[in-house]
């Protein structure tokens, strides 16, 4: 194609810092296809980001810009921070310092890019993954073709309209595949305009690590199958076994997976672990031999095959989601595409007995409010999780719903925008919540807008906790009821010997002793004291940590 420039925008401000692994992903696939790209990381520039953005824009004249949101909000129902406004504001000042159209991406836009697109007034989109529609846009651009030949692209029309590109099929199928499955993906540490793994490594004590992509599973309050695919695109092992070599012998030895769960599609995960074990025991300079691996896991596939390759891999810990303990609300939850439920808390007895024999850490991550939930499943979750004796568990109260997730689709369709339904919440909503499903709406944008946005335009993030819960009838009427008795119910739930290594939502929002992430004082303290890996692993030593005498 010929040499042009394709400038990547990191405008995530929160910290602790994540890897924006997206931007790697990206850079890797345009560099592949003749482009010069630069990164341009606001998380390293939060207090002067107009600044970065001004100086860089004034030496370099990129053909296209590309922007990743990452998050849309903190998803936290007792802090419920939107980071939309500053997202908009560092594309004002893009759009204000270069003429290059603007293409927005990432899981958080994922969730809901039509509407993001009108918010940000921006001409281009991608949802789900993007490697290949990014240079199928960049060369369209470079060539003086339409971007309206570009399969699976967005296209803002103006006037709260955006159409997507139609993929092209023929007699064998879809034609183009906007994600590139094959080719690892290059990642640099310490080079000019390039996303810096280690200095986030150092920063935020992980990196990261996909092995596949998309999820089949159909559970009710993820976005995931609808943000990244419906089925499982897998990695080619060498490809990725290939990267993670890459990373540790840049010095970032902690790798999280970044997986919508690593062992689904177990014998995938089986062959990227046996690779792991085979260069390591191989080779005694590999770099892998000081692999630490953290992984998110769901209870079931997990054999003890799998958890002795963890092991022999360098498995460090495990986040197991259980999600809840109670089968009649896992029944309506935890599902597969085709609604049945994937397992049962005694599956999750048996992998926690398992993780014991071989001496590896575990978190278990239990979300509470779901619809159904009464103090009585409450009270059973937090008894039965509290007795597995893990190394931390982790309780989060409360669901945010988005427009695709199936919780989020079915309040719309019992809201038909006629009525609120008991649960909805948000605490800056100034009026019953009421959805309408996408029937009943003019357009996809609006029909997205209203899982974010009041009828005046303000930011009003939507979730869900059970009406069933022992709160006041005025909190439960009220729009921006806060659950304060539930919150409490938890706190006195456990006992005061268990509470070193559980992590309980907190009314103030931001603690030590709370678990969300966003700007939290606990995970800032770690990352200044240079410890790495998962932070709930030091969790049970936190108050220690924040009085520096550990």
């Amino acid at each position: 194609m010929g040499s042009a420039l394709v400038t990547l925008v990191n405008p995530n401000l929160v910290h602790p810092p994540i890897t924006p692994y997206a931007l790697d992903i990206l850079t890797t696939s345009l560099e592949s296809a003749g482009y010069d790209v630069d990164v341009v990381d606001l998380t390293f520039r939060r207090e002067d980001w107009r600044a970065a953005l001004r100086e860089y824009f004034a030496e370099h004249d990129p053909l296209l810009v590309g922007v990743t949101v990452r998050n849309t909000d903190t998803i936290y129902a007792q802090q419920q921070r939107v980071f939309l406004d500053d997202h908009r504001a560092i594309v004002a000042e893009i759009n204000a310092a270069t003429v290059a159209p603007i293409v927005a991406g990432g899981v958080g836009f994922s969730s809901m890019p039509f509407a993001l697109m009108d918010f940000f007034g921006i001409p281009f989109g991608v949802k789900g993954p993007g490697e290949n529609i990014i240079v199928r846009l960049a060369d369209a651009l470079l060539s003086g073709q339409s971007p309206e030949t570009v399969p699976g692209l967005l296209v803002n029309r103006g006037s709260g309209r955006v159409d997507r590109v139609a993929y092209t099929i023929s007699r064998k199928g879809v034609t183009f595949s906007p994600l590139n499955a094959v080719t690892k993906y290059t990642r640099r540490s310490g080079v000019p305009w390039k996303v810096d793994n280690l200095r986030y490594y150092r920063g935020g004590g992980l990196g990261n690590i996909l092995t596949k992509n998309g999820c089949t599973y159909a559970c009710a309050h993820c976005v995931e199958p609808d943000a990244k695919g419906t089925h499982f695109t897998r990695r080619a092992v060498d490809a990725v076994v290939d990267e993670m070599e890459m990373l540790c012998a840049q010095g970032v030895l902690d790798l999280h997976t970044t997986d919508s769960e690593f062992n689904l599609a177990i014998a995938h995960t089986k062959a990227v672990l046996r690779e792991v074990i085979r260069r390591r025991e191989a080779d005694p300079a590999s770099p892998l031999r000081e692999l630490r691996l953290w992984i998110y896991a769901q209870p079931t596939p997990f054999d003890e095959e799998l958890l002795e390759l963890l092991v022999r891999a360098g498995c460090a810990g495990i986040n197991l989601a259980p999600d809840h303990v109670t089968d009649d609300l896992l029944d309506d939850w935890k599902v597969t595409a085709k609604g049945r439920r994937y397992y049962s808390f005694e599956d999750v007895r048996r992998v926690v007995a398992m993780t014991k024999r071989y001496d590896v850490p575990v978190m278990v991550e239990v979300l509470l409010g779901m619809p159904g939930e009464t103090l009585e499943t409450i009270t059973e979750a937090v008894r039965e999780t509290l007795a597995l004796n893990v190394t931390v568990a982790g309780y989060s109260l409360g669901i945010r719903a988005f427009p695709y997730s199936p919780l989020g689709i079915q309040l719309a369709a019992q809201c038909d925008g006629e009525r609120t339904v008991p649960g909805l919440q948000s605490d800056t909503a100034t009026e019953p919540i009421i959805l309408k499903p996408r029937s009943k709406c003019a357009s996809v944008v609006e029909y997205e807008r209203q899982f974010v946005f009041d009828h005046a335009g303000r930011f009003r993030p939507v979730y869900y906790l059970s009406p069933l819960l022992p709160e006041d009838s005025g909190t439960v009427a009220a729009p921006n009821g806060r659950w304060v008795n539930t919150v409490q119910l938890l706190w006195d739930l456990v006992p005061e010997s268990d509470r070193y290594r559980v992590m309980l939502p907190t009314l103030p929002g931001l603690t030590e002793d709370d678990n969300n992430y966003a700007d939290n004082p606990f995970l800032l303290k770690l990352n200044q004291l240079g410890y790495t890996g998962a932070f709930w692993s030091h969790w049970p030593r936190r108050h220690e940590i924040m009085r520096g005498v550990a």
